[in-house]
């Protein structure tokens, strides 16, 4: 019985590990990021702290603030 269990866990596994690291995640995930980035800028959040938080260069938030449509498609290739 545990066996057929830990087998099933494991397919359960998989299934997870392949939706969470698929490209199709990944750019959502990013999609996501960048939508939050642009309304906390909205709101008053300098670029600076953006960029410092998030670990990514100053010119790449203005970019993604500024055309996000195109940041997004650099990022998925």
């Amino acid at each position: 019985m545990d066996d057929v269990l830990g087998r099933v866990l494991l397919r359960v596994a998989v299934l997870l590990h392949r939706a969470a690291a698929s490209r199709e995640a990944t750019r959502r995930l990013r999609q996501r990021r960048n939508e939050a980035l642009r309304r906390a800028h909205r709101r008053g959040v300098p670029v600076e702290v953006l960029a410092a938080r998030l670990g990514l260069t100053q010119s790449w938030v203005r970019y993604v603030i500024r055309d996000p449509e195109k940041a997004a498609v650099e990022e998925a290739a």
